[in-house]
């Protein structure tokens, strides 16, 4: 298998609401998208939202709908000002404050939202890990 992760699929409860949220976030929903799923283009990665229900029977498991995932997702930027600004901005669009931005234990600058159906997003200016030109991060070479 290739080291690779193509497109991370969130199942919402209400895809309309969901989308709007991100789309107030200035997320821009593709075209390929449907009243049932919504796509976004996170640059090479899709962010995708279904349907809860629909995505648990799709994978065949039993739709969960409390209790912590144990996965976040995470939005890197490019300074402790710009944590704040964002998780400002999810507040704003109808997403959770669930830790501020602080200080962390790793050197960097962190902050958690939640969004309306609970998923976890990070918000972390990390001085270790640059972001490049177009926003991405910069890691160090791959170990053998």
């Amino acid at each position: 298998m290739q080291q690779r992760l193509s497109l991370v699929t969130l199942g919402v409860k209400n895809v309309a609401r969901s989308r709007a949220f991100y789309e107030a976030l200035g997320f821009r929903a593709s075209s390929a998208s449907q009243d049932e799923v919504a796509f976004f283009d996170l640059g090479g990665i899709v962010l995708s939202l279904f349907g809860r229900e629909a995505l648990a029977k799709d994978a065949g498991v039993e739709p969960r709908e409390s209790g912590f995932s144990g996965v976040s997702l995470a939005h890197n930027v490019n300074s402790q000002a710009e944590v704040d600004q964002v998780l400002s901005e999810a507040v704003s669009a109808g997403g959770k404050l669930i830790k501020p931005g602080q200080k962390a234990f790793w050197g960097g600058y962190s902050g958690y939202f939640a969004d309306p159906d609970g998923h976890l997003w990070e918000i972390a200016y990390n001085p270790f890990m640059p972001l490049d030109a177009s926003g991405r991060i910069t890691l160090p070479e791959a170990v053998a």
